[in-house]
């Protein structure tokens, strides 16, 4: 799919909520992202795609607008979520603290910077504190000035991989004390993270934990970029893992046989590790213990899907696209 105009200023928000076992109330969250209360549309925004997990009772809604138009768009589904899904009530095997978890914000556009998106999830982190009485805040990546920390690392200081997460010892960084009603929100701001999830045909919670972490960045020989969590799911165990796009040199060896998807930000090149990859790496550490893969889910899209798709639902006016989606190949 080429580049348009279209395309030059867009931004992605991969929205987190803490609900999937009520889809209606899903989509209700995603089209407070498309139209004003009056029902009206709004202009050069379009959602591309929800993902929901029953397990995980997590959603992912794909929101792209231009950089003008997605913060309005991104504070308005987040209003609607805070009022429509109370954390006192929820369950799920995914760790979270937030009716909205996770609000990360990347360019997508030739003309939109990473320093952009930081300045708009400053302004969504704002604005949400305004709208929404008793919503907390924490930052990461690069909205997380100066010191510019990971997701990973923000998740493990607020207490995000606990069980049972102590609210009264989180200091967020906009916002009150967190409450429980609304809970802890991530908002961040970097170059693009996909979602790529590996399920491993087994219960062996102990197994997943191996692979996860002979895969995960920080270990010696793991796949760069690549973040993970190993969790039960649907009666199998789940390798589910945040791959973070990584900068790169055209000289660069990097793992694996294909060429990792690269990508321009700001004259920068940037590149994310192929979900097959991803796939090859973990059925191979499974099987080397006699255990098979069940298959591979992509949360969303790639980065270069996800501009692609974008240009394609604005050109055609598409603005719940995540029903048209299906029907259309790149």
């Amino acid at each position: 799919m080429m580049s348009s105009s279209l395309g030059r200023r867009l931004v992605a928000c991969l929205l987190n909520v803490s609900e999937a076992r009520r889809k209606e109330l899903v989509e209700t969250v995603a089209k407070a992202a498309l139209y004003n209360t009056k029902g009206l549309r709004r202009e050069r925004t379009t959602v591309l795609n929800i993902f929901n997990d029953h397990d995980y009772n997590r959603s992912v809604i794909t929101i792209v607008a231009d950089i003008d138009s997605v913060r309005e768009a991104v504070l308005c589904a987040c209003e609607t979520a805070y009022s429509l899904i109370d954390m006192r009530a929820h369950t799920g095997v995914h760790p979270c603290m937030g009716a909205v978890d996770l609000i990360p914000i990347y360019p997508l556009g030739e003309e939109v910077g990473v320093e952009d998106c930081v300045r708009e999830a400053w302004a969504v982190a704002q604005g949400l504190t305004e709208r929404v009485q008793g919503s907390s805040i924490f930052l990461f990546g690069w909205a997380d000035s100066p010191l510019q920390r990971g997701l990973a690392q923000r998740r493990k200081e607020m207490g995000w991989f606990k069980k049972t997460p102590n609210l009264e010892a989180i200091q967020p960084d906009l916002g009150p004390q967190p409450q429980k009603r609304f809970g802890l929100t991530g908002i961040g701001a970097g170059p693009y993270v996909m979602n790529c999830n590996v399920t491993i045909d087994t219960q062996d919670m102990v197994l997943g934990r191996s692979i996860a972490n002979a895969i995960r960045e920080s270990t010696p020989g793991g796949l760069p970029g690549v973040q993970v969590l190993a969790l039960p799911h649907e009666g199998a165990v789940e390798i589910a893992c945040n791959v973070e796009s990584v900068k790169r040199n055209p000289t660069d060896n990097l793992c694996g046989t294909e060429p990792w998807p690269s990508f321009s930000i700001g004259g920068e090149l940037y590149c994310h590790a192929p979900a097959s990859l991803i796939t090859a790496t973990v059925a191979d550490l499974a099987g080397r213990q006699g255990v098979t893969t069940k298959g591979t889910a992509l949360v969303g899209f790639t980065p270069f899907e996800c501009k692609g798709f974008a240009e394609l639902a604005l050109s055609q006016g598409i603005a719940e696209f995540w029903k048209e989606q299906r029907k259309i190949r790149m």
